[in-house]
C-alpha cells in the first residue's frame, strides 16, 4: 500500500513537470509568432544607419520591393567589361531581395525586340536595357509601361520614350579624355587608327567628339578605320595586323583611338605580336582584365577613360527600384568618367577595378540614385 502511494506521487510531479513544460513551449511560440511583438530587430549593420533609415527596416513601404522579378534584356554580352556591368546588376537586385533573369539577344535587334516583348508577356516586375536602338525597342517599351513595367535604359538613346529613365556615360567626354590624352603624347602629329562601329548610340556619341577632334588637330592622320561589333577582339586583331602590314614601318603608325575595351583588347595584340612597341593605344571602357594589360608594361594600351561598370549596373538598378516604389524618376541620368593611364598605377602589383580609387581620384562606388528607404530595404533583406 506504501509502495501504491509512492508511485502515485512520482506519477503526479512526472504529470506535473511535464505540463509545465507544454506551458512554457506554448508560451515561447507565441512570443516567436505574436503579431503584437512587431518586427524583428534589425541586424548590427542596420543599427549603424542613422535612426531614420532604422526607422524604416521591417515597414511595409519597404517590404513590399522585395522578391522582385527583374529582366535584364542585352543587345549583346561581350567581354569584361559587359561581365562586370552584370555582376553589378545581379549583386545590387540581390540586395533588394529580388531575382535577375538575362537575356542576350547577340547583337540581333530583332531579337532584342522579342526578348523584351516576352518580359512583357511573363509580367516581370521589372526592366532593364542595355545598349538597345529606340527604333527597335520603343514599341515594346510603351507595351511594357501601358502594362505598369517601369523600365530603365542604358546606353540605348530612350530619351524620346516618356516615362523611361535612360542612364548614360558621358561619352562625348569619354572620347575627349581619350583623344587628348592621345594628342598630347604624339604632339598633335602622325598617322592614326580609329576603331569603332556605327549603329550602338554611345558609339554615334563618341564619333561627335572625334570630328572635333579631327578639326582641332589636322596633323594628325587617320589611315585607317575599322570596327565590327560580332566578334570584336578577333576581328580587331585580324584587321589591325592587316594594317600593319600596309604600313610596316616604324613612324608609319603613331597611336590608335579604340572606341571599346575589346576593340583595344584586338588592337594590342596586333601590335605586340608583330613587336611595333611605338605604336600607342588609347582606349574606352574599363575592366580588371583591361587595367592588367595597361599595366603591362610591354603592352601598347597605355590609357582609358571609363565609368566603373558595376557601378553603372548599381545605379541602374537603384533607379529600377524607386520606379518600383512609386517615385517620379530622372528622364536623364548621366555618369562622369574618369581617365586612367599607365603612369598612374603601381608597378610592384596588380590593380583591379575593387581598388583603382587608391590610385586614381574619383573612381569607384556612386551613390547615386540611392534613398533612404533603398537602404533600409539592403538591411532588411540583409539581417
Amino acid at each position: 500500500m506504501k509502495k501504491t502511494k509512492q508511485t502515485a506521487v512520482w506519477l503526479s510531479l512526472i504529470l506535473a513537470f511535464a505540463l509545465a513544460l507544454s506551458a512554457c513551449g506554448k508560451n515561447s511560440e507565441k512570443t516567436v509568432s505574436s503579431p503584437s511583438a512587431g518586427p524583428a530587430s534589425p541586424s548590427a549593420a542596420a543599427s549603424e544607419l542613422p535612426a531614420e533609415i532604422q526607422a524604416l527596416v521591417g515597414t511595409p513601404e519597404v517590404d513590399a520591393l522585395k522578391g522582385k522579378k527583374i529582366a535584364l534584356i542585352m543587345r549583346l554580352n561581350t567581354g569584361t567589361f559587359s561581365a562586370q556591368y552584370v555582376d553589378g546588376v545581379k549583386k545590387q537586385v540581390a540586395k533588394y531581395g529580388g531575382e535577375v533573369t538575362v537575356m542576350t539577344a547577340d547583337n540581333d535587334l530583332a531579337k532584342m525586340a522579342a526578348n523584351l516583348d516576352s518580359a512583357v508577356n511573363q509580367h516581370f516586375d521589372g526592366i532593364l536595357l542595355d545598349h538597345g536602338d529606340p527604333g527597335a525597342l520603343t514599341a515594346g517599351v510603351n507595351k511594357a509601361l501601358e502594362a505598369k513595367i517601369p523600365v530603365v535604359a542604358f546606353d540605348s538613346a530612350l530619351n524620346g520614350v516618356q516615362g523611361v529613365t535612360n542612364l548614360a556615360q558621358n561619352d562625348q567626354k569619354l572620347a575627349e579624355m581619350t583623344l587628348e590624352q592621345l594628342a598630347k603624347d604624339t604632339g598633335g602629329k602622325g598617322n592614326i587608327v580609329k576603331v569603332w562601329v556605327a549603329g550602338f548610340p554611345p558609339m554615334e556619341s563618341r564619333q561627335i567628339s572625334y570630328k572635333k577632334f579631327q578639326e582641332k588637330y589636322p596633323d594628325l592622320k587617320e589611315i585607317a578605320a575599322f570596327g565590327d561589333a560580332s566578334n570584336p577582339q578577333l576581328d580587331t586583331q585580324n584587321r589591325m595586323e592587316a594594317v600593319l602590314k600596309q604600313y610596316p614601318n616604324k613612324g608609319d603608325i603613331s597611336a590608335v583611338f579604340a572606341a571599346w575595351d575589346e576593340f583595344a583588347k584586338g588592337a594590342a595584340n596586333a601590335i605586340k605580336q608583330a613587336g611595333r612597341d611605338e605604336i600607342k593605344i588609347y582606349g574606352i571602357d574599363l575592366s580588371d582584365e583591361d587595367l592588367k594589360m595597361i599595366q603591362d608594361p610591354t603592352s601598347p594600351w597605355v590609357a582609358s577613360a571609363a565609368v566603373d561598370p558595376s557601378s553603372i549596373g548599381t545605379v541602374q538598378v537603384r533607379y529600377l527600384y524607386q520606379k518600383l516604389h512609386g517615385d517620379q524618376t530622372e528622364a536623364t541620368v548621366e555618369l562622369e568618367p574618369i581617365f586612367v593611364q599607365r603612369d598612374m598605377l603601381p608597378k610592384d602589383k596588380a590593380v583591379t577595378t575593387a581598388d583603382l580609387a587608391q590610385y586614381v581620384p574619383g573612381w569607384g562606388q556612386s551613390d547615386a540614385g540611392n534613398t533612404d528607404y533603398l537602404k533600409a530595404l539592403e538591411a532588411s533583406v540583409g539581417k
